[in-house]
């Protein structure tokens, strides 16, 4: 098949520049412009740097959309529904939204979390990408909730990298009060719940219990590490088995046989499970960079499904490991 000519709006971000580091190398892509308004002329290396050597393009402030097969849209929350304010978007153009506009599946977007999703992302025009803790959450309590178990309360625990609050300094971001240190922010209200609790109704139904979460900034660049827990009548090996079975189909969600850390994920489009009961309590941990299955990489992902490729191509990605 012809490449993808590929479009990206907002490109000076973090979600942006893991983007540009997956589709440089994507051997059925051809990135055709990169838009920031801000830094338009200059060379991408200019912002980000991990790229020299491997592409000469320069940001630009147009945005050609008869000149591309798939947009993906990489701006800050409400920057989307500004954007299409003032474009239309051609009939043939796909189109991969990595903020929260519409996520609510609105003017015609598809949530896009493929192991919830897949077929109806395969055949859509206009995707939402998930967003970072609402991946982890979501993988770690999708199969709870299709067999109905998610009645009781859920208490939930996140840690996230400081990218996941992007690239713009911050009072929380930099090094000198995130090194050595942690907080909760958010607490029982971030926005990803939202999106969490939707997804997990239209399994488990009216049903579900209430989500108690607890997000939190960890001292570390990358990465996702959740822990959730809740009263369910499973065994270890019943819920274990039952994992298996509902992502058997899903070549980036694996169950490991020991418990998890963080850094077996990160730099890879994995999310990792691991499961425990303690009493009449079930703890599923949950692990993903949220660069990556938690943004980019499943942007990528998404990608490959809505174009008809296989869903790993160009997301076979090297762990950190150390």
């Amino acid at each position: 098949m012809n490449k993808i000519k590929i479009g990206i709006i907002g490109g000076a971000g973090y979600t942006a520049g893991e983007l540009l580091r997956l589709l440089i190398n994507h051997p059925q892509s051809e990135i055709v412009f990169v838009n920031s308004e801000s830094n338009a002329g200059n060379p991408l290396t200019q912002v980000h740097e991990g790229l020299y050597g491997e592409t000469d393009m320069r940001f630009t402030d147009r945005a050609p959309l008869d000149a591309i097969d798939c947009l993906f849209l990489c701006s800050g929350h409400g920057a989307s529904s500004e954007f299409w304010k003032t474009r239309h978007r051609p009939d043939n153009l796909k189109v991969i939204d990595l903020s929260q506009d519409f996520r609510d599946e609105s003017e015609g977007y598809i949530y896009g979390l493929p192991e919830l999703s897949r077929d109806r992302i395969k055949a859509t025009g206009l995707l939402a990408n998930p967003g970072c803790f609402a991946t982890a959450i979501q993988l770690a309590l999708l199969p709870l909730a299709k067999a109905g178990l998610l009645t009781e309360d859920i208490h939930v625990t996140g840690i996230t990298g400081s990218t996941g609050a992007g690239v713009k300094p911050a009072a929380t971001t930099h090094f000198s009060w995130r090194d050595n240190n942690m907080s909760v922010y958010k607490a029982f209200e971030h926005q990803h719940l939202l999106e969490i609790n939707r997804s997990l109704r239209k399994l488990q139904g009216d049903s579900l219990g209430e989500i108690d979460f607890l997000p939190m900034r960890g001292d570390f660049p990358r990465g996702i590490f959740v822990t959730a827990y809740t009263r369910c009548g499973l065994s270890a090996d019943e819920a274990t088995k039952l994992y298996s079975e509902f992502y058997a189909g899903a070549p980036f969600v694996h169950l490991t046989d020991k418990p998890l850390d963080l850094k077996q994920v990160v730099n890879t489009n994995k999310c990792l499970l691991w499961i425990e009961k303690h009493g009449d309590k079930l703890l599923v941990l949950s692990a993903i960079d949220n660069l990556l299955k938690g943004a980019s990489g499943q942007a990528v992902e998404n990608m490959n499904l809505m174009f008809g490729l296989d869903e790993t191509t160009g997301l076979r990605l090297k762990p950190s490991a150390f």
